[in-house]
């Protein structure tokens, strides 16, 4: 038998995607070794394109802001709302936590390139092309099997492995960590067109998300980048899709075609690139850590795309995880659980009641009601703008109740 290349590593990052980046940036920063296995070679294309705020305060923390600032994205300052003749607009520079009043709108395979870049400008090795096959985590230390694109193999041993591999699951997948969502299934299917948008009335700096005029659960995003391209998608449950066209550009067409106020703001689009489809996304996890690994973004729990929580929460857990880890590695009694666990899955949980609130049409009332207060306004638009930590806020440290009652109010004020 061939002798296995083995290799000694103090922190193993599986994906250089968002997550992946800002951890592998942190911990080179507090000076460990760290290296990042990714399995494809980027740019990749990837959705999640409509940045929230608070995935900028991430990116400052890891030095990259200024060279995302640089790279000429699209400036978004907020997120409107679409249902037919209503129209709700939200102002990321107008919230209750006061947070950074603009981030981006991004190309994924382009935003996450240079995340990636900047990693490796601060001294973090990236290894492209190579998977995780296997992974050993009984013993002294964690040991993980890599499988490079020419067929070799070798083995890495590491003190620590963050899981950034997103969609992949690497570690739930080769754990058997993972758990069913408690979410219906749902399907995206979406595409890049050449907008042409000419409506006065369209916010090329805000993501547009409309709902579908009969069908309260069926919505849309429209993403506008800064080079005239905007990303379109249209999200449902399984059985929406039943009876359409197998064809996904036509089908993603018909239904805009039945959604008039989106279908006038998209009327001279060049549709140039074949849709694709992603559907039972949702994902939860038994655990978010174990002994030698930890679980960032949507390698541990993945929500819905409705208000784009995703790459904000991987970011999140990303700071978090790299926090904990730090003073771990410097040799500090740390707990996962009540550290890195329980305060992120309190903001993903906030995110889960107002995505809950969408299809239930409660959080759609108090989004289109004309008569909210601005004080209740710049509540929402925190949380929209991605501050779903700030407990001083009273719709994310009570976010069942206060819906509940917010919706109620609405319900009964409406015409």
């Amino acid at each position: 038998m061939p002798t296995v290349e083995m290799e000694r590593r103090r922190i193993v990052v599986i994906g250089a995607g968002p997550s992946g980046a800002i951890a592998a940036a942190l911990l080179k920063g507090k000076g460990h070794d760290v290296l990042i296995v990714e399995r494809q070679h980027f740019p990749r294309f990837s959705i999640g394109e409509s940045l929230l705020s608070h995935c900028l305060d991430f990116v400052e923390e890891a030095g990259m802001l200024e060279a995302v600032k640089a790279a000429g994205f699209q400036l978004k300052n907020g997120a409107a709302f679409a249902w037919g003749e209503r129209y709700s607009a939200f102002d990321f520079g107008d919230t209750f936590s006061n947070g950074k009043p603009t981030t981006f709108q991004v190309q994924r395979a382009d935003f996450d390139k240079l995340l990636a870049d900047q990693a490796a400008l601060q001294g973090v090795e990236v290894r492209y092309g190579e998977a995780i096959v296997s992974a050993d985590f009984n013993l002294a230390r964690p040991q993980l099997q890599v499988l490079r694109e020419d067929g070799s193999e070798y083995r890495v041993e590491a003190d620590f492995v963050l899981d950034a591999s997103g969609y992949g699951r690497v570690l739930p997948r080769l754990l058997d960590l993972e758990a069913p969502s408690n979410f219906p299934v749902r399907q995206a299917v979406f595409t890049h067109i050449e907008d042409r948008i000419d409506s006065p009335a369209f916010e090329r700096e805000k993501i547009l998300i409309t709902t579908h005029p009969s069908q309260r659960d069926v919505w849309f995003w429209t993403i506008p980048f800064s080079n005239g391209r905007c990303s379109i998608g249209v999200v449902a449950a399984k059985e929406h899709f039943d009876g359409r066209d197998d064809d996904l550009d036509q089908c993603l067409r018909g239904f805009i075609e039945e959604t008039p106020s989106l279908a006038k703001v998209l009327h001279n689009a060049v549709w140039d690139t074949p849709a694709r489809t992603i559907g039972g996304y949702s994902a939860n996890v038994k655990t978010l850590h174990g002994p030698g690994f930890a679980l960032l973004g949507n390698a541990a729990e993945f929500l819905d795309p409705v208000f784009s929580s995703g790459v904000t929460i991987a970011m999140r857990s990303a700071s978090m995880a790299a926090a904990v880890l730090h003073r771990q590695l410097q040799g500090e009694s740390v707990d996962w659980e009540k550290e890195f666990a329980v305060p992120l899955k309190r903001g993903v949980d906030t995110f889960r009641c107002y995505v809950e609130g969408w299809y239930a049409g409660t959080f759609q009332d108090v989004i289109y009601h004309p008569g909210s207060s601005p004080e209740i306004r710049r509540m929402i638009s925190s949380i929209l703008a991605g501050y779903a930590w700030d407990e001083r806020n009273p719709f994310v440290s009570e976010p069942k109740r206060r819906l509940r009652m917010l919706s109620e109010i609405c319900a009964m004020e409406a015409p």
